[in-house]
């Protein structure tokens, strides 16, 4: 299972742990801002509910996993060690989560002082982030396809970040003009497509086979997935700044694109070496019913008349957003945090030469016990059922909120059990007689 990985070279296990347990917070405080705002918040894609609820959920949730995960990876899928990875996390981490907060602050109401925090902090803790990543990608040994597609995907972000500071600085009042169109569109086509949809991807690739036990992806899905999709947000990019003729193919073939990978994954689940399943199994299934449904919708809403496009954009977003990307993040959590406190305490026994023959330390699904987190995914699963239900029905959007509340406290929980019992197990070993 760990072959081709650098263990040895784990950062502590402090650096990834603060990105995963900050993220079910974020989540609990986008889940509580619908909660207050109820049905308004889907009323329009420009309102300050929606901006303020997206950006708590992209960049608090999502974006907050991502980066821990990458630090985690980058030693040990690379072969590069991070220099003084507690300070380098920890500034990434506490800029990341300011900037958040200011962001969603400056959408609510305090107004150009919010964006100029934000702007500031969320420049130097993702910038910071993308020179740690982008160097260390860049001195890489080990050119795997993984590490070719995460380059790729450091570049999708670099894009997403550099148009939401451009849009976050004509916000601010600073003198810079507000461009809502095109950057807008852009900067979201970059952030869902450009990082998120190729991260997960490229982290599949990894992930998939190591922790499901199914055959390895496709090499030549693999090789040009990342790089055909970095090329086809290019040209459509272009064709929205400059007004081509067939400004629709390029998202549609990107539709295709992220539709081939989803089935492809689906397959090799289904081949599976270990029959009996588990919550992280069904995560990814869900995620990738969900990706399969918001490139089926998506594309549509590219070809709908005007009075249905939108309603048709709305559900293919929270499906990508909600079906796909959070669904798959809870997938690897489950994964990731009982291996990483599992890999942790071996090293930690490993230095206790007299003692490590005398005590058995836990395996990893003791470290997270599958029912607690087989409910969490059943109340995941049927919180998107109602959110999405509420795109027709807006009544139903504050019992969704509800429910959404309890799915990531749930998450949050089960998180930090995981981590209290790295913390007595650590106990245990040092002070084992």
């Amino acid at each position: 299972m760990n072959a081709g990985l650098s263990l040895e070279q784990a950062p502590p296990l402090s650096v990834p742990l603060r990105f995963f347990l900050s993220a079910p917070l974020f989540g609990l405080a986008a889940a509580g801002l619908l909660l207050w705002l109820g049905p308004d918040v889907l009323a329009s894609r420009w309102s300050v509910g929606a901006l303020a609820l997206s950006h708590l959920l992209v960049l608090g949730v999502l974006a907050m996993v991502m980066c821990g995960a990458l630090l985690q990876m980058l030693p040990v899928l690379a072969g590069v060690r991070v220099t003084r990875p507690r300070l380098v996390g920890g500034l990434c981490h506490g800029l990341l989560v300011l900037g958040t907060l200011s962001l969603a602050a400056g959408f609510l109401g305090v107004g150009q002082d919010g964006f100029r925090v934000a702007v500031v902090l969320l420049g130097l803790g993702l910038g910071g982030f993308l020179a740690v990543m982008g160097f260390g990608l860049a001195r890489a040994p080990h050119l795997q396809d993984s590490v070719r597609g995460m380059r790729w995907a450091l570049l999708g972000l670099a894009l997403t970040v550099g148009l939401g500071l451009s849009l976050g600085l004509g916000h601010s009042g600073l003198g810079l003009p507000l461009l809502r169109w095109p950057l807008t569109d852009l900067h979201l086509a970059w952030g869902l497509l450009g990082w998120i949809a190729t991260l997960v991807a490229v982290v599949a690739w990894q992930l998939v086979p190591m922790f499901q036990m199914t055959p390895p992806y496709p090499p030549r899905l693999r090789r040009w997935l990342a790089a055909g999709m970095f090329a086809l947000l290019g040209w459509h990019s272009l064709a929205v700044l400059r007004g081509w003729p067939l400004a629709q193919l390029p998202a549609l073939l990107l539709a295709a694109a992220l539709a081939i990978f989803a089935l492809i994954t689906l397959r090799l689940l289904a081949q599976r070496r270990r029959k009996v399943g588990d919550t992280s199994l069904y995560f990814w299934r869900l995620g990738m019913a969900g990706l399969l449904l918001a490139a089926a919708i998506g594309a549509a809403s590219r070809l709908a008349p005007p009075a249905v496009a939108a309603s048709l954009a709305l559900a293919a977003t929270l499906l990508f957003l909600l079906g796909f990307a959070l669904s798959v993040v809870n997938g690897m959590l489950y994964k990731i945090v009982p291996f990483l406190v599992w890999l942790h305490l071996q090293q930690r026994l490993a230095t206790r030469i007299e003692v490590r023959h005398r005590i058995v330390l836990p395996n990893m699904k003791s470290i997270l016990p599958e029912p607690r987190s087989r409910q969490q995914f059943y109340l995941h699963l049927a919180a998107l059922a109602v959110l999405l239900a509420a795109v027709l029905l807006p009544a139903l959007l504050r019992p969704a909120a509800v429910m959404w509340l309890a799915d990531f406290a749930l998450l949050g929980l089960n998180l930090l059990s995981a981590t209290r019992r790295y913390g007595t197990e650590c106990r245990r070993i040092d002070h084992f007689p």
